[in-house]
């Protein structure tokens, strides 16, 4: 028997959705197997010891790995591997990207990964949501600093009567398909198509979906307060006060001017003086800190 594997249950949107932790991938900072209907989605998130060197932006990488086997097709013929991530997979990556990036600390340079597996498809239960569910479970019992946890329905409108996580049939019926994506107290993301629908029948969709994303914002919560880990502490990419001071007093009016434009084209122009006298002047006082310098600046 698996001494840490663990079982959660709840009801989503009608249909049962399992979260099984402590099976596989027992060397992630934090992974979990989840079950919707007869969708499965293995979900493993990790992330480097150190930061990486040099870079002035958050190095995640989500992956949203689709399978053949997932709806019972084996590789053959002349080609017998996997194919490149199809252009919904693609997709699919951007859209658990954009929610989850802003939760993660503004300073933090360490390489953070998301690898969301398909295993099983159940057209009825989306594997999209199954994944951004478990990447939200994933990363808040995991040892990685991150700001959630948040949940994702997809909402739909048939006679009237909005519709949580249609299903394939419903979804041909459906005057609109609502992504939304969102935390305790905010709309993290919204992601929508309809078919001539007014603005308040949108906005309300749109609040029917965060209201449905709080019942499993409260199931991954129970979850991480049952089996989540310390957040490991990281290395700040924050620059020292005495540094962004110095350059503040240096280029601040300068900086100002440049600015003063609605022109992209002029911005950048005045810009790029402005930038090499600043590394020019604080190169040699802050040495290896081209980075923080450019973060100053920002």
């Amino acid at each position: 028997m698996l001494k840490n594997y663990k079982v959660f249950k709840t009801d989503f949107a009608g249909r049962e959705l399992i979260i099984e932790t402590g099976k596989i991938a027992g060397l992630a900072n934090g992974a979990c197997f989840v079950r919707y209907g007869e969708t499965v989605v293995n979900v493993a998130v990790t992330a480097s010891q150190k930061p990486r060197d040099g870079i002035d932006f958050f190095p995640l990488s989500v992956d949203f790995e689709e399978k053949l086997y997932s709806v019972g097709k084996i590789p053959g013929s002349f080609l017998k591997r996997e194919g490149r991530p199809s252009e919904k997979a693609v997709l699919t990556s951007r859209v658990i990207d954009r929610p989850i990036r802003p939760l993660f600390p503004k300073d933090m340079r360490n390489d953070v990964s998301v690898v969301c597996t398909v295993m099983s498809v159940d057209p009825s239960c989306s594997p999209e949501v199954a994944a951004m569910v478990g990447t939200s479970a994933a990363l808040s019992i995991s040892d990685i600093p991150w700001n959630g946890p948040i949940s994702e329905v997809v909402v739909g409108l048939i006679d009237g009567e909005y519709i949580i996580n249609p299903t394939e049939e419903q979804k041909e019926n459906s005057k609109m398909s609502v992504t939304v994506a969102s935390t305790k107290k905010l709309i993290a993301m919204i992601e929508a198509g309809a078919n001539e629908v007014s603005n308040e029948v949108m906005l309300e969709a749109i609040m029917k979906g965060h209201e449905a994303n709080q019942k499993i914002i409260k199931f991954i919560n129970d979850i991480k307060d049952e089996i989540g880990k310390n957040k490991f502490t990281y290395e700040s990419n924050e620059p020292k006060e005495e540094m962004l001071e110095a350059i503040k007093e240096f280029a601040l009016e300068d900086l100002k001017h440049a600015l003063d434009t609605d022109d992209k084209t002029i911005r950048d122009e005045r810009m790029a003086p402005i930038r090499e006298s600043i590394h020019e002047k604080f190169s040699e006082t802050y040495p290896d800190s081209e980075a923080l310098i450019d973060e100053c600046i920002y």
